[in-house]
């Protein structure tokens, strides 16, 4: 007996010292609830049938989801690192036929609005130039109340179902143990869980892409990613797809060249839309939809319900109805980019959601965590979230209330104040949800027209031209080659190869491994725990499109080179008349000169003209600029071959693809650059070199070249072709 007491009493002193410490080890445990309830399904949320609406009573989703939003404070959970700007937004095109939304139907109008830029990984102080996607959030101030919408610069998601967004950001997240690595895809915890979710092969796809290093927030598509629904005046609903087109085209930049901009601006797109907005520049895009009836819900080969799936644009092509414009600065970044409190949940009538099960768990999570992040439930009556119409209803008190309500009663309904507030009629606004029949057992579960996670991963493979493709498979070497567990990688291979097994080849070649023929445990692991592997086995299936032509950022327009920066370099004796010829050119176009020099202040001209020069090669790099230019002039060209940073700036031009121009006796110069020993010496009049490399003495020819060569942005062609072996 007193051994069996001392037995007891040795195992609850251990139990006792465990909780005080805190210890927690989950190897061999089963997934439980924060109140110790095993979990039979963590990957699906409580659904009234396979594609109806999630449920309110869901509690396991409710904790899990709240638990998310609240672990970060005062920060953003996710897109923490942003910047905003305010414009407006006007109507080119009636859509009542669609939608009774009066900012959709009255073209008369403009529709003030903010906009939110940002990184999704990073915290408040990561880099601009992560790879990773992008939000785009517009708040319309409209006067049926405030619509946000709360998109990416990508029409898709990596997940399906919300109940695993907290397991997708902790794992993409820096590394529980170490807090490392901040804003970066490229280590374990993120690519087991890829690994471990076929469903997120099309993101993987964009993300891995030149789309998630954008050259500019001016210069990115944005997507409202779900599909919701338009309800016109009559009561008729049709499925909509939200985009923005902008008008300067979408480009990025190199991930060379992003790593090198990271060191020396971190700011850099921050910087790009502030000063592009005060110097009168304002950036624009057109906004356009996607527009599926009611009774097509189901023609297509994928389920609209998906967010993993995007509508391809030669099955419904995007209708540009409108268009946005940014305008205004903020006057303080925190009281308004930091305070903006979007949520996508705030609709007008006209507006309303589908089943969606991604977007059920963001009509909860939003206003959770603005709870959270902004201290109480009256986050609304911050100026920059306030509609511009005066809020009448029974809410009081609160943290921070600001709005004084006279009277006695905050109640409803009443009989003191006459009924008042009181509610409004369908004819009088007021909001309705559309009747979307409803039907099926309560279930934790997905469709199984959600189980086709390769065929769009594959159309957007194929539609990228070589050197995106070429610019993919690197990143996917780079990711990968940064994974030290290679179990993980095998993984991942095997993955690939379901997406193209060209793809896997190389990037198996590039990590010393081979593509694994089969995987020793299943592919898809998200699935309730009593389901068979069978039944939640991925479909397999080749889509009925071999490619898309809007997918690539090659067929994107280019030829606009509004707001692009043209380096100019030079140093005393530099041929005045040259520069002063090319910049006009250039300006006439749009594009912004700036001339960097071994000084700061001004440089003297041949003909002693003063020259005021923008910065020196100390501050300037050439990742900062879209094209070079170097003009002639005797002395200021022996000045540049002499200096090795304004060599460096050339090379490395070079080497990301840029435009270079330059006058013919400014050939010296060149010809000390590692490409400058590759080029002819040929000194006719208009020469194109190479690709993208410029040459002519009379300046109207280098001009008109010089400005069609920065209007294709790149030349890719530059880049070594694929040597990988068979």
């Amino acid at each position: 007996m007193p051994t069996d007491t001392n037995n007891n009493d040795n195992q609850t002193n251990k139990k006792l010292e465990d909780l005080q410490q805190n210890i927690e080890d989950s190897t061999g445990q089963v997934l439980t609830t924060n109140q110790g309830l095993k979990v039979n399904d963590d990957q699906n949320t409580l659904k009234a049938g396979e594609r109806g609406p999630s449920l309110l009573e869901d509690f396991i989703f409710r904790e899990k989801m709240t638990h998310f939003d609240h672990e970060r404070i005062p920060e953003r959970v996710v897109h923490a690192r942003g910047a905003g700007a305010h414009g407006v937004f006007k109507l080119n095109e009636d859509l009542s036929e669609f939608t009774k939304a009066g900012f959709l139907t009255d073209t008369s109008r403009e529709t003030p609005v903010f906009v939110r830029f940002s990184t999704v990984t990073g915290s408040r102080g990561s880099t601009d130039l992560a790879r990773d996607a992008r939000g785009f959030a517009v708040k319309f101030y409209t006067d049926e109340g405030n619509f946000d919408l709360v998109g990416n610069n990508i029409p898709v998601f990596f997940i399906q179902d919300s109940i695993k967004f907290p397991d997708l950001v902790h794992a993409i997240k820096p590394e529980q143990h170490n807090e490392i690595p901040q804003a970066a895809s490229a280590h374990d915890t993120f690519w087991d869980y890829i690994s471990n979710t076929p469903e997120s092969a099309h993101m993987i796809m964009w993300i891995m892409s030149d789309r998630a290093i954008p050259r500019s927030y001016r210069m990115m598509e944005g997507f409202g990613v779900h599909s919701f629904r338009f309800v016109n005046a009559e009561g008729k609903s049709c499925f909509v797809k939200f985009h923005w087109k902008p008008l300067l085209g979408v480009h990025s930049v190199a991930w060379d060249e992003a790593q090198n901009i990271s060191g020396k601006d971190p700011d850099y797109h921050r910087r790009d839309l502030w000063e592009a907005i005060e110097s009168g520049n304002f950036p624009q895009w057109d906004f356009g939809v996607q527009i599926v009836p009611e009774e097509d819900e189901f023609k297509y080969e994928f389920d609209l319900l998906d967010a993993t799936k995007l509508i391809p644009e030669e099955l419904v092509p995007v209708r540009r109805i409108g268009t946005l414009t940014l305008n205004r600065n903020p006057d303080n970044y925190f009281a308004e980019t930091e305070q903006v409190a979007f949520h996508t949940g705030h609709v007008v009538p006209g507006i309303d959601f589908s089943n969606d099960p991604l977007l059920h768990g963001r009509l909860f999570s939003y206003t959770d965590t603005q709870l959270k992040r902004l201290g109480g439930p009256n986050f609304h009556e911050i100026p920059i979230n306030r509609s511009v119409n005066t809020v009448h209803n029974n809410q009081r008190d609160g943290h921070m209330r600001m709005q004084i309500n006279q009277g006695k009663s905050a109640h409803g309904p009443n009989a003191m104040k006459g009924g008042c507030p009181f509610q409004a009629g369908m004819m009088d606004g007021g909001f309705t949800s559309y009747a979307a029949p409803v039907e099926g057992h309560k279930i934790r579960g997905r469709s199984k027209s959600f189980f086709d996670h390769f065929s769009q991963a594959k159309l957007f493979f194929n539609s990228q031209s070589e050197p995106e493709k070429n610019h993919l498979t690197d990143a996917l070497c780079f990711e990968l080659s940064k994974v030290e567990t290679i179990a993980i990688r095998e993984r991942m291979l095997y993955f690939l190869s379901q997406v193209d097994e060209g793809l896997a080849g190389e990037v198996a070649y590039c990590v010393g491994l081979h593509v694994p023929k089969a995987l020793k445990t299943p592919l898809n692991q998200t699935k309730p725990a009593d389901a068979s592997d069978e039944e939640y086995a991925p479909v397999v299936k080749e889509g009925s499109l071999a490619k898309s032509a809007a997918l690539s950022m090659k067929n994107s327009p280019t030829s606009d080179i509004r707001t692009r920066k043209i380096a100019v370099l030079a140093a005393d004796g530099v041929n005045e008349d040259s520069i002063q010829a090319i910049k006009n050119a250039l300006e006439a176009e749009g594009a912004i000169c700036e001339v960097i020099a071994p000084r700061l202040g001004f440089i003297a001209g041949m003909n002693d003209a003063t020259i005021p020069v923008a910065k020196t090669f100390m501050t300037a790099a050439s990742v900062f600029y879209d094209a070079v230019y170097v003009p002639g002039g005797t002395n200021s060209v022996a000045t540049l071959e002499a200096e090795p940073d304004a060599i460096h700036f050339l090379n490395e031009a070079f080497k990301h693809c840029k435009a270079i121009a330059f006058d013919d006796d400014a050939l010296q110069a060149i010809k000390a650059t590692y490409f400058g020993r590759k080029l002819p010496n040929d000194n006719s009049n208009e020469t194109v070199l190479m690709e993208g490399i410029i040459m002519s003495r009379d300046a109207s020819t280098l001009a008109t070249k010089f400005i069609k060569a920065i209007g294709q942005h790149r030349f890719w062609e530059r880049e070594k072709a694929r040597k990988v072996p068979a």
